[in-house]
């Protein structure tokens, strides 16, 4: 799994979609934009990419796209409109871009050709910094389960993306 730090500019999501959505075909890979405000770190998405694969391999998989499969974990849940806040939208983003292939080759591969993307306005790092109150609101993390554990955050945002599997 490769991720793309960048700022993204987007004017038609749907085209946006449908031409990374090219790219991952051509290259054999998956390919998912994300807000980075929800996303904890790289963990957080490793692991949805481990549960999307373990649901899909099972065949119980809610979305018949792999892309959005993953979606659906890292926002845990299970409903495709919910999780999709958690993707990018028309005008200005700070992004994480999830590349995801069986080799390193095919995902490097696909890298190279999201850099010539018009939609990528620059490559600046995303994930160093993150807002708290935005995650705790977006995956309901209280300030009470925060008072309780020692746990860092990203944690517990782990915690909601493995606790979908048990509540399918």
């Amino acid at each position: 799994m490769e991720l793309l730090e960048c700022r993204l500019e987007i004017e038609d999501l749907d085209s946006f979609v449908a031409e990374i959505g090219e790219i991952g075909d051509r290259h054999d890979v998956t390919i998912q934009a994300f807000d980075s405000r929800y996303v904890a770190d790289r963990h957080h998405l490793e692991r949805a990419v481990e549960l999307a694969d373990r649901a899909i391999e099972r065949g119980e998989n809610v979305a018949r796209d792999r892309a959005v499969e993953i979606l659906l974990y890292a926002a845990g849940r299970r409903q495709i409109d919910r999780a999709l806040e958690m993707g990018v939208g028309e005008g200005d983003n700070r992004a994480v871009v999830l590349v995801d292939g069986d080799t390193d080759d095919a995902e490097a591969a696909a890298l190279a050709d999201l850099e010539e993307l018009d939609a990528f306005v620059e490559r600046e790092p995303t994930l160093e910094s993150r807002d708290e109150e935005t995650l705790c609101d977006f995956f309901e993390i209280t300030d009470a389960e925060r008072g309780v554990t020692d746990a860092p955050l990203s944690a517990l945002v782990g915690e909601r993306v493995a606790l979908l599997e048990v509540e399918k």
